[in-house]
């Protein structure tokens, strides 16, 4: 004969201490910014489904972010930062202008490889169309001062950086996307298209080999 004895409730978060709130929203930004990378679609994800994630009661994802929007775009502005400080640290790690260019662009492409769910948000999201994502400009400038290294240092004609590293960026994230929309697709390696990148849009040297 079955137990008729009810199942145990599950096991609740316990809740932060006081001052821990910020902990908090980082927990939920945290758990936010894994089923995005899984879902690969904003409209996808509910704050209902986040709080389930991080074990808390849904009101209390509702008293850091008043709607889903919000936490989305909270999502989105860490992505760019950790691209930002990703390509950063690959920059920093060369001498040379165009190895710190090509490096950084490698850089930002193997992050967009290896979360390809949140590079997809990042720049094909509802919330991006509705919102709009300032904190993106700091990606064109770190791009845009890499190419002026480029031309300052005659590894590169001279043109205007802004306009060189914006169609840079154009042809890198269109590749990214189409590599991430359509996988099945016969890509060459990754980093043979931003040599041709490289060479045909900043005027850098084709690479040897």
């Amino acid at each position: 004969m079955e137990s008729s004895t009810p199942p145990a409730p599950a096991a609740r978060r316990r809740p932060n201490a006081r001052g821990q709130g910020e902990r908090l929203r980082e927990e939920i930004v945290t758990a936010a910014m894994r089923m995005l990378d899984a879902l690969a679609d904003d409209e996808a994800l509910s704050l209902r489904a986040v709080a389930r994630e991080v074990s808390i009661a849904a009101t209390s994802v509702y008293l850091h972010f008043p709607d889903r929007d919000a936490l989305v775009l909270a999502v989105l502005r860490r992505c760019n930062e950790e691209l930002v400080r990703t390509g950063d640290e690959a920059d920093a790690a060369h001498e040379d202008p165009a190895a710190r260019l090509r490096a950084r662009i490698l850089a930002q492409t193997a992050w967009a490889h290896e979360h390809p769910g949140l590079y997809k948000v990042l720049h094909e999201s509802a919330v991006h169309r509705r919102l709009g994502m300032p904190f993106k400009e700091v990606l064109v400038a770190r791009t845009t001062e890499a190419v002026q290294r480029c031309m300052d240092a005659g590894v590169a004609p001279r043109d205007d950086a802004a306009t060189v590293a914006i169609d840079l960026r154009t042809a890198v994230n269109g590749m990214l996307s189409q590599r991430i929309n359509e996988p099945d697709l016969p890509w060459p390696p990754a980093e043979e298209q931003i040599d041709r990148f490289l060479t045909k849009l900043v005027g850098l040297p084709p690479r040897a080999g």
